[in-house]
């Protein structure tokens, strides 16, 4: 008897030899090195946990009072920090994956197609196939910085295209879209659905770089962000949609979004109720994490310096991508330095990148940590 729906089957995979391995070191209680963390939450060890608690403790009344597009100071409160963005052309979620989601009923049907960069993060194929929708990659491509592969783009729309998404900056690149990028993907008329997650953390300013598709009228465009990054607060869930475009589509995709919302209205009231102090909370977070990504930024460099790792150019977020010698495979490489030297790192493949050998490293690690694992992977790219 066919008992599950076919939208799982493709995503259930047998558990890889690396990550068999892994699991038993954790469960035999080895010391790691994890240069792959990225929950805030473990990363800061100062981390503002009576502050939150404060914030969610100070709210005097949990009448329920629900709105589809979330609580109204909550939208006002995050539209203060957003230039472009109004209250009432935004919309709460209780993630940026459920932000997905979302768009994805609002743009698709099913067998529809949503473009997607690569590399790129991997959970944009669960997102896609738990909504019944189909993803075609574009290429972001490298001659010392990143740039979008619009040969590639062109390629890839067909008549069933009813979305670009954009990650701004890229997680794992670090690149953000260029003002004559956009311009040119404009050209398409298609919606574009920005993932704006890792906006606060460029590491210096650039000219050339659109800051933000809020408040662009020229198409339709839905920015995401969220607690999780843009506060460090990933536990506290709540993420947001931006609506762009002229009045009539920005009007038109309102009325479709209010829906889809309220059918579900994901979002606990506390932290909307909460949303104004957790967010003033969240700059101290995000300022903490700045902090850490540029000295680790700066570490990986002094490093990495005249040895055979080499780090490629990035201009924002929490990772960076190292390129190593092409002597072992990307498998060999993580397996090797987990079992050789209790090194965790991720693989390029894990992002899709073109071509072997490429790790990944989170900027977001302890910084003693961070610098004994890089320190670890270029001794050992040394010898080889």
């Amino acid at each position: 008897m066919h008992r599950y729906s076919d939208r799982l089957t493709a995503l259930t995979a047998p558990e890889n030899q690396f990550s068999t391995l892994l699991a038993q070191y954790r469960a035999a209680g080895r010391p790691l090195l994890d240069l792959t963390i990225a929950n805030p939450t473990e990363a800061l060890a100062d981390y503002p946990h009576a502050e939150i608690a404060s914030a969610l403790g100070s709210i005097e009344s949990f009448r329920y009072q629900p709105d589809p597009f979330g609580n109204l100071r909550a939208r006002q409160a995050i539209a203060n920090r957003h230039p472009g963005v109004s209250p009432e052309n935004l919309a709460l979620t209780a993630s940026t994956s459920e932000a997905y989601a979302v768009l994805f009923k609002l743009l698709a049907n099913p067998g529809d197609e949503i473009l997607v960069p690569a590399p790129s993060y991997p959970l944009f194929e669960y997102l896609a196939q738990l909504e019944a929708v189909r993803l075609r990659p574009y290429r972001l491509s490298y001659d010392g910085s990143w740039f979008i592969d619009f040969g590639s783009l062109e390629a890839a729309i067909s008549p069933r295209t009813r979305a670009v998404i954009l990650v701004h900056p890229n997680n794992p690149t670090g690149s953000f879209l260029r003002a004559s990028e956009y311009e040119r993907l404009r050209g398409f008329g298609l919606p574009l659905i920005s993932d704006e997650v890792f906006q606060d953390y460029a590491f210096a300013e650039s000219a050339n770089r659109i800051q933000t598709l809020n408040g662009h009228d020229d198409g339709l465009s839905f920015t995401l962000n969220g607690l999780s990054k843009a506060a460090g607060m990933p536990q506290m869930k709540l993420g947001w949609i931006g609506i762009n475009g002229p009045a009539a589509d920005c009007q038109q995709a309102r009325q479709r979004l209010e829906l889809i919302l309220d059918t579900y209205l994901s979002v606990s009231a506390p932290v909307q109720l909460a949303a104004a102090p957790l967010l003033a909370i969240g700059d101290k977070i995000q300022a903490q994490i700045r902090i850490r990504i540029l000295k680790n930024l700066a570490t990986a460099d002094a490093l990495t310096a005249n040895s055979p790792v080499h780090r490629l150019h990035s201009e924002g977020g929490w990772s960076i991508i190292l390129r190593v010698p092409q002597i072992l495979s990307e498998e060999e490489w993580i397996t090797r330095l987990l079992t050789d030297h209790g090194v965790i790192l991720q693989p390029g493949y894990f992002f899709d990148m073109p071509g072997e050998a490429y790790l990944v490293a989170s900027l977001l690690t302890p910084e003693a940590a961070f610098r004994e694992g890089i320190d670890t992977l270029q001794s050992m790219a040394t010898r080889q």
